[in-house]
């Protein structure tokens, strides 16, 4: 099975479960009129990931494959290998992520992209998927560049890759975690309850908690929401003068950065 195949498989068994989770452990109730969104969320996710296929069929693993058998990037260069490249390389995408996806919250073309994924008014894990295909592919692009500028080790891509997409289904998931465990695993994880606070409508809760898979980068550059509002005291969320579309909602998701 090639990597692109087990990627697939696992996102297909998160999505499973998660699901799952979600009629047993639900937070919130489902409004009505839910299902055209999820639709809508699935068509954005799968044009995203074929755009990235066709347009950008060397990122990901196989630009780390390039960089490892051309011994491109800083890692190669300090001698670094193994577990050791495996972890930095890793850290490092994750802080890529984190500041990619501060900078969509302070450029305004780059807004109006992202926007698309802050109008959902309800969270589930089908909101994970909810970016418009031009975010994704450049977000690819990104990735692409910091994996060849590293040399990052294509294993660690995998790994990294595989939990991103993983922890982004659990963290918008419309579930309610035991308040002790969710205190727990929000020191090494973005849970719900802590991702939420971001969707906030208030533009001063949208500027904190911006990691999608570790908090600590947060933590690090005081973007980490400290406040008592976590999760089910935020009390709406999507983006203020800018309704989330209901009727044929994937043709005015797709157009809404142009329109």
């Amino acid at each position: 099975m090639n990597d692109a195949l087990l990627r697939l498989a696992i996102f297909g068994a998160a999505l499973f479960m998660l699901f799952l989770g979600e009629r047993v452990f639900r937070w919130h109730r489902v409004p009505t009129g839910r299902t055209s969104i999820r639709i809508a969320n699935f068509g954005l996710g799968a044009v995203g990931a074929l755009a990235v296929r066709l347009l950008l069929p060397w990122a990901g693993v196989a630009a780390a494959l390039a960089a490892e058998q051309r011994s491109w990037g800083v890692l190669h260069s300090l001698g670094y290998s193994g577990l050791a490249a495996g972890m930095v390389g890793f850290l490092a995408l994750d802080l890529a992520i984190y500041w990619q996806h501060r900078v969509t919250h302070s450029i305004p073309l780059l807004w109006r992209l992202h926007r698309v994924h802050h109008t959902e008014e309800h969270l589930d894990f089908t909101s994970a998927l909810r970016f418009h295909p031009v975010e994704i592919v450049l977000s690819a692009a990104w990735r692409w560049l910091v994996i060849v500028a590293l040399g990052i080790p294509a294993l660690a891509v995998f790994v990294f890759e595989t939990v991103l997409n993983t922890a982004a289904l659990f963290n918008h998931a419309n579930l309610r975690l035991p308040v002790r465990l969710d205190r727990t695993l929000r020191l090494v994880l973005v849970t719900p309850a802590v991702h939420r606070v971001h969707h906030s409508i208030e533009g001063s809760e949208q500027h904190r908690n911006f990691g999608f898979n570790l908090p600590w980068w947060d933590w690090l550059f005081a973007s980490y929401s400290r406040e008592s509002r976590q999760g089910p005291d935020v009390a709406q969320i999507g983006v203020i003068d800018r309704p989330a579309p209901h009727e044929r909602p994937f043709r005015r998701l797709f157009i809404d950065p142009f329109i």
